[in-house]
């Protein structure tokens, strides 16, 4: 009687323990999570694909008859480089970078028409399709100055091409822009021809200036010439002052001298024989007899008197000289 009684306690336990496995096992095959940034929708092996959408969170489901799909509805990059052609015939290269996403109200229609990979199936297509049809419009030089224009209107056909597949674009760009070698090539020899032109222009402006200053300076010679002859030939006295001023400069110059040296009247370009001086030469001789003085006292250590270092002078006018 007890070997029963056990018996039958050991029947019940291991029926409550099959009951709790159970019902563990079903509570974990009908509840699933949704992360954050997802969502999910469910087939049913009855009615197919639902249309409603599941969000983030603790959901419900029946086991084995109904299965969740769950998507990433967070902007997910991608990069496209795409060789078109432009306007005028250029080569061009263009990578595109987009922000896509799917639409989360839309998700059984994406997952009935593309699957889980849309993103695969669809950009690289419309992607090349707008590049192309946009890149046209331009030439290779307006998609460098207008590259601004040329990204606004990509973006916008985009856009409205990924809508008809229930995709939204966070964020189109143009990231690199760059065109064949040859080309390349033709537009720095291009920049390198209109800079020798520009200096070419330079040095032709240079040049004319310089001719002008030259004509200008000839002209303003030939007056001062001009000039300076009427002088001569009004005033002769003015030849003999040109004369004394070059004297005293020179005697100046010879007096700061730390050199000692014969000097004589030719020196001083002063022709002290000439016979023809006028009254403006003899009222000046005073000054220049003691530049001529103060010159000549530095011909020898021993201060050789002015008679001997300059006989020419000292016979001339040694009143002068003396003061």
């Amino acid at each position: 009687g007890i070997n029963a009684e056990y018996g039958k306690m050991g029947g019940g336990l291991t029926g409550l323990a099959g009951a709790i496995a159970a019902v563990v096992y079903g509570g974990t095959q009908c509840l699933y999570t949704v992360e954050g940034g997802h969502r999910s929708i469910i087939f049913s092996r009855l009615g197919g694909l639902q249309d409603r959408v599941y969000k983030e969170g603790l959901n419900f489901r029946v086991p084995w008859l109904q299965k969740p799909i769950i998507y990433d509805i967070r902007a997910t990059p991608r990069r496209i480089t795409s060789p078109t052609g432009s306007k005028d015939l250029q080569t061009v290269n263009i990578s595109l970078r987009v922000l896509s996403r799917p639409d989360p109200n839309n998700l059984p229609t994406i997952c009935r028409r593309l699957g889980m990979d849309f993103n695969e199936r669809v950009l690289p297509s419309i992607v090349n399709e707008i590049l192309k049809s946009v890149v046209a419009q331009f030439n290779a030089s307006q998609l460098i100055t207008q590259r601004q224009l040329v990204s606004n209107m990509v973006r916008e056909q985009l856009v409205d091409r990924a809508r008809d597949f229930n995709i939204i674009l966070e964020d189109v760009a143009i990231t690199d822009l760059s065109f064949s070698a040859q080309y390349t090539a033709a537009v720095e020899a291009k920049q390198v021809a209109q800079q020798e032109a520009q200096r070419a222009a330079i040095l032709v402006e240079k040049a004319v200036q310089e001719r002008q200053q030259k004509i200008v300076q000839a002209e303003g010679e030939a007056r001062a010439a001009t000039l300076l002859g009427e002088a001569i030939a009004t005033n002769p006295g003015y030849l003999k002052m040109r004369r004394i001023t070059a004297a005293k400069n020179i005697s100046g110059t010879v007096c700061r001298s730390n050199n000692k040296m014969f000097l004589n009247a030719d020196s001083l370009f002063l022709n002290i024989r000439d016979t023809e001086g006028d009254e403006t030469l003899f009222n000046l001789s005073k000054e220049t007899g003691k530049i001529i003085k103060a010159a000549a006292t530095m011909v020898t250590e021993e201060e050789v008197p002015l008679a001997e270092a300059a006989p020419e002078v000292a016979a001339v006018a040694p009143e002068e000289v003396a003061a």
